[in-house]
């Protein structure tokens, strides 16, 4: 028997320059690059972006990177990929000792005196990095080495003077992926969990320029745009501003296009996000005009607690907070997600348990319950000693217990959020859903019983697939809550089936209704609305 040769991967274009990190999924685009690629003036044409997933071996990463026979490499490192950064920093070094490999990003900003980072890579670059990383460049590719300091402090730069990297979006990516957009950066808040707290206030960007540029990613075809500035809502005049902007182009778009579509769907699809108690009339008024499925509004509340709140500098005013719930709910067709976080100092699972009712009354969405994390250079780390804050060795450095909350309630809660997540927040199951909650003194309570039944019945909480989750969800619904089968049956099967299933389960095809479930036939692509947000865009 004979064995053909492994043969190496065919080798790239030569780039001097090349660029890359390790993406959560291929749907996400690496915007922090495409800002360093935009920004490299004389030397953008010797540059280029190679970007990868999780699950990507690094050892298969570098071999990509080296095929172009660069000279210098930029890895981008967050949270989510810092093992994965790491191993591939150091292949590369020892593969190809004399190439320059620089790192940067929120990982690699803060807390460098232990960082493996800082002492194996040639160069880590804090904070905005677009200006240091050019100048670095350019140094690199005339001297053919680095001699400068290891550590170059990028510092917080005016986003008009910077160029703003959109056009380096690809038409793949405008195709098929998230595209990040921003209109500024930073945060005027102190909010310890966040790394923003160390900002000094905002830095806004010209909107002229912001315009022209989505101008030519409209005519290109984009029609989902995901805003990172962490508070959108804190001017009100640009904030207004940027939503007439897409106020218009929805309505021309509505009009080129017709009226005929997904039912819940929309021709544009925006994401902001916002703190919850600011949204005067100038912003409400134009909220109110958004389309179904147009519309994505992501409200961190994270804790409920007033104490808590206090205890991590986070300004919130409760009564302000209910009336724009009430009206993002009741006026408009947002989609509404409000965040929680599990561990924060002081935080207990009673107190948990309260916040989450207070925040479901509201009528969100979806609500996503988050782990704490230990952000580096985060200050809620002044709280490690007090409350007893017992992080997670390796990334994402997620809380294990607290003070007031034990290694038990923590895990729980990632199980309860799990649970949630998959049978409420994703919205395959309205009817269900609705049947779920009916009646309820506590949502928590009834998501609490329905994670223990579900680990109880399967064996997990995680990754569970949307079949016998429907099939779990009928028997917790009939045996645990003791509703009819002839009420739960038709609910939940047609609850399935509204997804295009092909057919139902071989359980659901058993029980009541089970029969007469047929296939909904899915409607138009046009829609810009992402199918999760979509499935909820048809609530009354």
């Amino acid at each position: 028997m004979t064995h053909e040769p492994t043969r190496a991967p065919e080798a790239l274009p030569r780039h001097d320059i090349v660029l890359t990190t390790f993406n959560a999924r291929f749907i996400h685009c690496a915007f922090g690059l495409r800002y360093l690629l935009a920004n490299l003036g004389p030397l953008r044409e010797r540059a280029t972006i190679r970007e990868s997933v999780l699950g990507t071996r690094p050892a298969d990463l570098a071999e990509q990177l080296l095929s172009e026979s660069p000279r210098l490499v930029g890895i981008s490192v967050y949270i989510w990929n810092v093992r994965e950064s790491l191993e591939l920093l150091r292949i590369l070094k020892r593969i190809q000792p004399s190439l320059v490999v620089v790192v940067g990003g929120p990982e690699v900003s803060h807390e460098l005196e232990d960082s493996p980072f800082a002492r194996e890579a040639d160069a880590v670059i804090t904070g905005d990095g677009e200006h240091a990383f050019a100048t670095l460049c350019a140094d690199v590719l005339r001297d053919g080495a680095w001699q400068g300091p290891r550590v170059i402090a990028g510092g917080k730069l005016a986003m008009d003077d910077l160029v703003l990297p959109y056009d380096e979006y690809t038409d793949d990516d405008l195709a098929h992926r998230v595209v990040y957009v921003e209109a500024s950066r930073g945060c005027p808040f102190r909010c310890e969990f966040c790394l923003s707290s160390l900002d000094k206030g905002v830095r806004p960007g010209r909107l002229d320029r912001l315009f022209t540029a989505f101008d030519r990613l409209l005519l290109r075809g984009l029609r989902q745009f995901k805003f990172v500035d962490r508070t959108f809502n804190i001017d009100v005049e640009t904030s207004a501003a940027i939503l007439d902007y897409f106020l218009g182009h929805l309505r021309r778009l509505e009009g080129a296009e017709g009226s005929e579509g997904r039912e819940g769907g929309a021709p544009l699809f925006l994401h902001f996000e916002m703190i919850p108690d600011r949204l005067p009339d100038a912003l409400r008024e134009r909220l109110r005009v958004f389309p179904p499925g147009s519309l994505q509004l992501e409200v961190g509340v994270q804790t409920w607690d007033p104490a808590v709140s206090k205890r991590i500098s986070r300004v919130q005013n409760p009564a302000r907070l209910q009336d724009n719930f009430r009206f993002l709910r009741n006026e408009t067709h947002a989609h509404v997600h409000a965040d929680l976080i599990v561990g924060l100092p002081g935080e207990t699972l009673a107190s948990f348990a309260v916040g989450f009712d207070a925040l479901f009354a509201l009528g969100p969405d979806e609500i996503q319950v988050g782990i704490l994390k230990r952000l580096k250079g985060a200050p809620i780390a002044r709280h490690e000693h007090e409350f007893q804050l017992v992080f997670a060795p390796e990334p994402p450095f997620e809380v294990l217990s607290t003070s007031t909350l034990t290694f038990a309630d923590v895990q729980f809660l990632r199980r309860f959020a799990q649970v949630h997540d998959q049978a409420v927040n994703r919205g395959h199951f309205p009817r269900a859903t609705a049947l779920l909650f009916g009646g309820a003194a506590s949502a928590f309570e009834r998501v609490d019983a329905l994670t223990r039944f579900v680990e109880r019945e399967l064996g997990r909480t995680h990754a569970v697939a949307l079949g016998p989750l429907a099939d779990v969800l009928y028997r917790f619904l009939t045996c645990e809550l003791a509703l009819a089968p002839e009420v739960v049956g038709p609910a939940l099967c047609e609850d399935y089936v509204a997804g295009g299933k092909r057919g139902l389960t071989p359980f659901l095809q058993t029980v009541p209704g089970g029969a007469a479930a047929r296939v909904v036939a899915p409607g138009s692509a046009r829609s810009a609305t992402p199918s999760r947000q979509e499935r909820h865009a048809t609530r009354e």
